[in-house]
This record gives C-alpha cells, structure tokens and sequence, in this order.
C-alpha cells in the first residue's frame, strides 16, 4: 500500500462490519512499509475504532506487521478489547457513518476551514463525506 501515489479505502468500506477497520489497515500497512505520505496512522480517526473496541494502535500494528489478512484481522478485532456483538458494531458504524464534526463546538471552527478549502458546506458534511472528499482532492493533482 502506497499512499504517496494512491488513497486508502473509505472509511466507509466496511471489514467484519466496521467502518474505518478497512482505511486504519491501509494506513498501518504503508506507514509499516514507510509510503504513508500525508496520512497518519493511530490518528484520532484510527482511535475511534481503537476506542470503541478497546484495542490499541500498537497491538494492532502487531498484528499487521505479522502479516495479518483483512479476515485475519477482522478475527483478531472481535477477539481482542471490549467484546461487541453485532448488533453494536453496526449501530457504532452507523453512527460514525452520520458523525458530524461541525455539530461539535471543540471541532466547528476546524473543520470548517478544512471543508471549505474543498468547497464543502461544513454544516451539510459528514466526516466521512469529507475525508472521501479531501482523499480525491490529494490525488487529482
């Protein structure tokens, strides 16, 4: 995984149905193989998923460093932290899905700049719309 010549998948692409699982592994993947360009790996994004399954960035390092596949680990995910049921994995992964950051008083002025310099309405834009929207903006150039 190259991230200096193209995007990790959307964190709306959904691995053991969750979201994030699918970008956070890209991520770990080309900072492993040091092509992580612009992105960071066990950001705050990277940490929601963490958080909600009560794992950390460098356990999850490990694995992908021991050559884990996407199965594998989805498997370790649901295995390791807080166990989830299903039903809880897709309630969070929907609501990360309608996450908006403009409605946050902390993160309103932070990511307003960052939508508008897309040309985003930052009240209409989920975080995710603007992640895919700030990837395709990296790339176009």
């Amino acid at each position: 995984m190259n991230l200096t010549t193209q995007a990790p998948r959307s964190p709306r692409v959904r691995l053991g149905g969750y979201v994030i699982l699918a970008r956070t592994t890209d991520k770990c993947h080309a900072f492993l193989e040091g092509t992580i360009g612009e992105y960071h790996f066990d950001c705050p994004l990277d940490n929601m998923l963490f958080g909600f399954k009560g794992v950390t960035g460098d356990d999850f390092k490990a694995q992908v460093q021991a050559g884990a596949s996407d199965a594998a680990l989805v498997e370790w995910i649901n295995t390791h932290g807080t166990p989830k049921t299903a039903e809880e994995i897709k309630a969070w992964s929907d609501g990360m899905e309608e996450t908006m950051p403009y409605e946050n008083p902390e993160r309103r002025e932070w990511f307003s700049e960052q939508t508008k310099a897309l040309g985003l309405d930052p009240a209409k834009t989920s975080l995710f719309d603007w992640l895919e929207a700030d990837d395709k903006a990296s790339y176009a150039k």
